[in-house]
């Protein structure tokens, strides 16, 4: 999504389109800059007459060189200039964060987060990423990176991810990991209301069908639910233990799955976490849903200036 947003952050124009992440990084850019010039187009805006251009990518992001340095799910990226490529055509001040950091701070600044000064956003989607906060500051490590929580080992024995890892967070408890455990098992004789929805065409099953037919109590879209579930919930231990938040808050495509997922990863998080620390913490869904990106774009771009509204 791409929007045009206002100071004290407010959405004022919005417009969607597909990143064709697949199709490399000059068709992802291409994109971009057709939403850009739609909405400014659209506003009757002159590019000049903006503060920043804000872009937030998945990866890992290092924000001082305006890099893409590696993108599990953008393939082909390894130290793209993202921010600079923006710039060179825009002639606009142009800064480049995390997605995931990003709907971390709209969260922290508006949304499910405002006044808790310790929290973890994860978003699940295809993968999973993360933003934190510690003390009302976004925490992004010693090189930008923190946050990668999709790629916490889980199981040393399990699938190989896209970030060439074995048992990333991600392949158990992501969208993809739902789908292709869906699909596996169906594969092997195991019966869906899935396989009439898709008249047998097992490869268009996707996270949003086994959340529709688990709404009619197919028991495999249920089972398979429950197990990403837990897996969720063993990740967010992780998490509890490691940094104590006060808040976790989840979005995402697949969140929108709502207590059908968080209620049993809340669950193994009461069970399995340090005591304590699991009785502080609130597991809560996003309140800005696909708006706290660009809203936390926007704040993250109006911080660098001292200009927080």
């Amino acid at each position: 999504m791409a929007a045009i947003v206002s100071h004290p952050p407010q959405i004022v124009a919005r417009d969607y389109f597909l990143t064709l992440a697949d199709k490399g990084v000059e068709a992802v850019t291409g994109r971009i800059f057709s939403a850009v010039d739609r909405l400014l187009s659209a506003e009757n805006i002159d590019p000049s007459q903006l503060h920043s251009i804000s872009i937030a990518a998945a990866g890992a992001i290092d924000p001082e060189r305006g890099l893409v340095t590696s993108s599990p799910n953008l393939p082909g990226w390894r130290d793209v200039p993202l921010r600079d490529i923006i710039n060179k055509r825009y002639k606009v001040n142009t800064v480049l964060i995390n997605d995931a950091n990003a709907e971390a701070l709209g969260e922290h600044r508006l949304g499910a987060g405002k006044g808790v000064s310790n929290l973890i956003f994860i978003t699940i989607g295809t993968g999973i990423g993360g933003g934190i906060i510690i003390n009302d500051r976004l925490y992004t490590g010693a090189s930008g990176s923190a946050g990668e929580i999709g790629h916490i080992t889980i199981d040393v024995n399990g699938p190989r991810c896209s970030c060439g890892n074995i048992g990333c967070w991600e392949m158990l408890a992501s969208g993809r990991a739902m789908a292709r455990e869906a699909k596996d098992r169906i594969r092997g004789g195991e019966k869906s209301i899935l396989t009439e929805m898709v008249k047998g065409e097992i490869e268009e099953i996707t996270t949003e069908k086994i959340g529709l037919v688990a709404g009619k109590g197919d028991s495999l879209a249920l089972e398979v639910i429950s197990r990403a579930a837990t897996y969720l919930g063993i990740g967010m231990v992780n998490l509890v233990n490691t940094f104590n938040p006060e808040m976790i808050i989840v979005g995402g495509g697949v969140a929108k799955m709502g207590e059908l997922l968080l209620e049993p990863a809340r669950q193994v998080v009461r069970e399995r976490a340090f005591k304590l620390a699991a009785e502080v913490v609130r597991i809560v869904p996003t309140q800005l849903g696909d708006d706290g990106g660009v809203l936390g774009g926007a704040i993250f771009a109006y911080s660098l200036t001292g200009d927080m509204g």
